[in-house]
Parts: C-alpha cells; sequence; structure tokens
C-alpha cells in the first residue's frame, strides 16, 4: 500500500514539474539555432543585448542558444538567401532563422524551405499581432511565412530649422504640408524665395521636397483616390487617379521644385539641397543634426516628422513596409524552438525596446497602442519619439497599404522609377 502511494506520488510531481511555469525546459544538450539578420551599426547593439538576454533566461530554461552567424545588409542576405535557394555551388549552408522581405520568403516558400507558422502559433497567439502585419506575411496560399518583428511605413521629413525661416517670410504653415497639393505650393514659393537671395543669379531657386519611392507615391496615392495603380502585374496608366498623382510630382520636378535624385532624401537633406521628404520611418537614423553648405558653413537643422501627406479629398492611407522573420523548414524540434524565441522576441516589453532606438514600429497590438503611447515619455531621443508620435496617429486613423508582390515586381518598380525620373529631368 505504502509503496503504490509512493509511486501515485512520484507520477503527480513529475506530472507537476512538467507543467509548472518555468519548469518545461528541454533535457540533454541546448540545441543552437542560427540566426542572420539586417541589424547592423546601433541597431546591432541592441539586436545582441536582447539575444544575450533571450540566451540567458528563456534559452536556458528552454536548452535553446541563439547563435547569430550573419549580418549583412538586405541585399547581401537576399543574395545569399537565393543561391541557397537555388542550389548553386559555393552558397551557404540556410539558418535555422533569417531575416526576409517577402519576395525573397516567396522564393524559398515556394521551393519548400520555409516552415508554415500558422502550425507553430495557436490562433489566440497570432490575434496578439498587428492584423495587416500578419496579413504581408501571408504570401503564399494565405499561408503565414513571413512573421513580423519591426514595420515601418512613410512619413514626412522636415528641415524645421531653414522652413521657420522660410514661413516666416512667406506665411506658409506647416498645416499646408498635409496635402500633396499642399506641398506641391509651398514648393513653388520656397523655390522662389530661395531664387530670390540670390538676385545676381537667375533661376537657382531650390527644390523643396522629395519622395524617397516615386513608385510607392503612386501606389498610395491611386489607393487614397479610391483607385488601383496596379492592373493586374502592369500599371494603369488611363487611370483619372494615376494622372492626378503623377501630375502632382512631375510638374514641380520638371519646374525644379521638387527633386529628382537616385538616392535617398538624407542625402540632400545634408546640404540643404530640399527640406522636405516622405521616406521610411527607418530613414530617422540617417537624418544629419547639421546643414552643410557649399561654402563649408553649417547651422543646425531641427527635424519635424508628421503623419504621411493625403491627396485632398483622399481616404488616410500609407504604406506598410519592412522585412520579418522566416523559420527555415528543418526538425519539428528545431522548428518549435525557434518560434520560442519569435514569440519572446516580440512581446511587448522586448518590442519596444528595440524599436525605441529605431526607426521601425512594434508589432503587437498592445505594444502599438496604450504601451506604446505610455512609454513615449521614457524616451529621450526626441527625433525617435517624435517618429513614434506621428506613427501612433497614423495607427489609429490611417489605412495600411501593402505592396504588391509578384514576380517582376522589382523590375517593374525599377522600370518606372528610371523612365519617370529621365522624362521629368529632359522636360526641366
Amino acid at each position: 500500500m505504502q509503496f503504490s502511494r509512493l509511486v501515485a506520488f512520484i507520477v503527480l510531481l513529475s506530472l507537476a514539474l512538467a507543467i509548472m511555469p518555468g519548469c518545461s525546459g528541454r533535457s540533454g544538450d541546448p540545441i543552437i539555432l542560427t540566426l542572420w539578420h539586417n541589424y547592423g551599426g546601433q541597431l546591432k547593439e541592441t539586436m545582441d543585448e536582447l539575444i544575450d538576454e533571450f540566451n540567458e533566461t528563456v534559452g536556458a530554461r528552454e536548452g535553446i542558444i541563439i547563435s547569430v552567424t550573419s549580418i549583412s545588409g538586405s541585399a547581401a542576405i537576399h543574395e545569399k538567401l537565393t543561391m541557397a535557394a537555388n542550389e548553386e555551388p559555393g552558397a551557404p549552408a540556410l539558418p535555422d532563422i533569417t531575416i526576409a522581405y517577402p519576395k525573397t520568403a516567396l522564393l524559398l516558400a515556394e521551393k519548400g524551405l520555409l516552415a508554415n507558422l500558422d502550425e507553430l502559433f495557436t490562433p489566440v497567439e497570432l490575434s496578439a499581432y498587428v492584423p495587416q502585419f500578419l496579413q504581408e506575411g501571408r504570401i503564399k496560399d494565405g499561408a503565414l511565412y513571413v512573421f513580423p518583428t519591426a514595420k515601418s511605413t512613410e512619413v514626412l521629413f522636415l528641415n524645421r530649422t531653414i522652413f521657420d525661416r522660410f514661413a516666416s517670410e512667406t506665411g506658409v504653415s506647416i498645416d499646408d504640408l498635409r496635402t500633396f497639393e499642399g506641398i506641391a505650393r509651398v514648393a513653388a514659393l520656397y523655390y522662389d524665395w530661395t531664387d530670390a537671395q540670390t538676385p545676381a543669379v537667375k533661376s537657382d531657386g531650390k527644390a523643396f521636397f522629395m519622395s524617397d519611392s516615386l513608385f510607392n507615391y503612386a501606389l498610395v496615392g491611386c489607393q487614397q483616390l479610391g483607385a488601383d495603380l496596379l492592373k493586374g502585374n502592369t500599371i494603369n496608366f488611363s487611370s483619372p487617379e494615376y494622372a492626378r498623382v503623377w501630375e502632382s510630382y512631375f510638374k514641380p520636378a520638371a519646374m525644379g521644385h521638387a527633386a529628382i535624385y537616385n538616392g535617398y532624401a538624407t542625402d540632400l537633406f545634408k546640404t540643404g539641397e530640399i527640406i522636405c521628404s516622405t521616406g521610411s520611418t527607418a530613414g530617422i537614423m540617417f537624418f544629419s543634426p547639421t546643414v552643410t553648405y557649399p561654402d563649408n558653413t553649417t547651422e543646425p537643422a531641427e527635424p519635424a516628422i508628421l503623419p504621411y501627406p493625403v491627396f485632398e479629398g483622399g481616404k488616410k492611407a500609407a504604406i506598410q513596409r519592412g522585412a520579418g522573420m522566416c523559420i527555415i523548414k528543418s526538425t519539428e524540434e528545431k522548428e518549435k524552438l525557434a518560434a520560442v524565441f519569435l514569440k519572446w522576441f516580440t512581446r511587448p516589453e522586448n518590442n519596444l525596446r528595440f524599436v525605441a532606438s529605431t526607426g521601425y514600429l512594434p508589432v503587437t497590438v498592445e505594444a502599438y497602442g496604450d504601451i506604446m503611447s505610455r512609454e513615449l515619455e521614457t524616451i529621450s531621443d526626441e527625433n525617435i519619439k517624435n517618429l513614434l508620435s506621428a506613427c501612433r496617429k497614423m495607427q489609429q486613423e490611417y489605412e495600411f497599404v501593402i505592396p504588391p508582390l509578384f514576380e517582376g515586381i522589382d523590375q517593374l518598380q525599377e522600370k518606372y522609377e528610371s523612365s519617370f525620373k529621365g522624362i521629368a529631368s529632359s522636360c526641366r
């Protein structure tokens, strides 16, 4: 009798230990999961801290070690993943977890190389994430292959130092920049204002505005006006909404009021060649605190960050951008352990720690909502604080547009932008 009670006690104790929080770790040697990501510079330090913390806490308990084996730019990671997917000579072995944009992930998914994340997360767990962010990761047959870890959108950047000087002499205001039509009107005034500063030199006014992505400008602009930029896999040039969006940038560009440049607007901000742009929230990391003029004089540049502009009469809409993390198909155990890391990394408190030092946005409903509002007061970097404030407003008021994904989309985008810039330059 006593023996049977002892056996029963041991069985119950074993069951209790198995379900107790913090006591569900694996037995045996820890499993090392390799990770590729593209967070360099300042982001690398934040990423390293989070990975170390995971390895020392949840990882130690669950028998998981995350090992970063590649830190490369997005293009380099895309190239390596493509080489591995196509089994090219010299291709590196695939990692267990990798950062990937949807277009890269689609190639891997079609080769059967990615784990279906719907099988690693419960519906309740997935309900904690911003629905649009999850939707962007459903790249094949409605299955989730790209998990949102940090997203971005586009906002309006402004050099407030120069703008305030210009505004005081012309009567324009920051409210004029809420619409693209308002930006065009201000850009014409800015060109004349800068031209008048050197009366001995004619027609040397400066451009006011630049869009980092003319394709996104057209894509979102058409959405704001209730139309689609694409008809199938081609651009619908006959749409009246597209004609309105096209003219809104083409005319200022041809007249020198908007910049035509094969690079990012932050380059032109540094020299005062422009003072206003639309671009990715991640661009805040590259916004120079000073302007250096051709004569080597400098002045401080105070950035203002505003919600993405809207065409007059249109709905509030902005692009949704950013990579996510994919789990490479392997063993059932490794895939489950990789999911443990993704769940931990995107917990609201951890996710906010990551985005608080970047231009990215948190991915859970809780972090994007009330928690972000509270955390804004604790962020010391004023640029990041202003950026997140603008994004918080957009999250409440805007519809987010998921970029199109199909074979040839990159080539279509590149051809559209190069053609637009070429035509506008020739007309100038």
